[in-house]
């Protein structure tokens, strides 16, 4: 009995080692990078929300949840991540669907373009912190590299062990816990960089427009999956003026809404209507809406919503979600005044994160 005793004490002293260092070394996200961490956060919330957005900057950048509570009582998340593909925002939803049942998800659609894995960095910021589950491992075997392996997302310390010498102060800060960045999903930007005048899109010619395989297999499992759940979804593509968003795109996500019956809004073509000045509602010269251009994107999407989505209704006079979204609204009002604060003071955005 004491060998066995001994064996087991031996055991879970070296679990505790191992697992002790790898939440060292995997990468924080809270110094750079800082979306790496919307994935988790998602689990913090009350799952209480009525829309579901999901995609890439073209989401999280360019649509404030708490303008759509204010102005609609519509409650809502989105699950962004930085170069979300199609595979990771099928995840993403099938995630979410474990512990809410949405009325309508929005999709961003900017993400079509890609029709293979891009990049081991956003893989892992999209899955790393995604509860584990078929969806996740699946969601990896999609997503993976060639170069990458299946082990090192089981046990992300086969993948970072070198980061020794990389090492931060964030590291032992956020060793047991990280700060919070988007609010509702949402990551502001107050500062204003306009699009350079006489700005013209000069895109270049593409050998083929034809949308991926893989791109197009993932849509149908969304489609698939919101039809299986009664949701309605809606697809969107945001203002950005960057990357270029060709007509031959469109026309191929024009067909397919057409055909499963679905709704699809094209901002691009709204811009005069939703009242964007890209002199004042972007902080990176037309590639991402500020938060002032975000704000009137939601309005917009909320005016739309309302049109094409009947089931969803005005939560604001239902105390539960008064309670939780004046926490959000707080929160989003606080972070508005530090960064507007800094950008008077020093004519830049340094807080990042959601004010304590």
């Amino acid at each position: 009995m004491k060998k066995v005793l001994s064996l087991v004490l031996s055991i879970i002293l070296f679990l505790l080692v191992l697992f002790g260092a790898q939440n060292l070394l995997i990468p924080k996200y809270m110094d750079k990078s800082r979306e790496g961490v919307l994935t988790r956060e998602y689990y913090a919330d009350a799952h209480r929300n009525d829309v579901l957005i999901i995609g890439d900057c073209e989401a999280y950048e360019n649509i404030s949840p708490v303008t759509l509570w204010e102005e609609y009582g519509y409650p809502s998340f989105i699950r962004g991540n930085a170069q979300q593909l199609l595979w990771h925002a099928w995840a993403m939803l099938e995630d979410a669907l474990r512990h809410e049942t949405p009325k309508v998800v929005v999709l961003s659609v900017l993400a079509m373009m890609y029709g293979e894995p891009q990049k081991e960095t956003y893989n892992r910021m999209a899955l790393d912190g995604l509860r584990w589950s078929r969806t996740k491992y699946e969601a990896i075997k999609a997503s993976m590299m060639e170069d990458e392996s299946l082990a090192s997302y089981v046990l992300p310390l086969l993948r970072f062990h070198e980061r020794w010498n990389e090492l931060g102060s964030a590291d032992w800060q956020y060793y047991f816990s990280r700060r919070q960045v988007g609010i509702a999903g949402f990551v502001m930007r107050s500062d204003v960089k306009p699009v350079p005048e006489g700005w013209e899109s000069n895109p270049k010619l593409l050998p083929n427009y034809d949308f991926g395989e893989m791109a197009w297999e993932y849509l149908g499992k969304i489609t698939a999956l919101c039809e299986e759940k009664g949701i309605q979804l809606v697809l969107f593509k945001a203002p950005s003026l960057t990357p270029h968003w060709y007509g031959e795109w469109d026309a191929q996500i024009v067909q397919y809404a057409a055909e499963h019956g679905l709704a699809y809004l094209n901002a691009l073509d709204k811009i005069a209507e939703i009242g964007l000045d890209y002199t004042l509602d972007t902080y990176d010269a037309g590639l991402h809406l500020n938060r002032q251009g975000a704000e009137k994107m939601s309005r917009y999407l909320g005016a739309y919503l309302k049109e094409h989505c009947p089931e969803l209704i005005d939560r604001r006079g239902e105390q539960a979600y008064i309670d939780d979204w004046a926490v959000k609204s707080a929160q989003y009002y606080a972070m508005q005044a530090a960064q507007e604060k800094e950008i008077a003071e020093s004519g830049a955005v340094e807080t990042f994160f959601v004010p304590k």
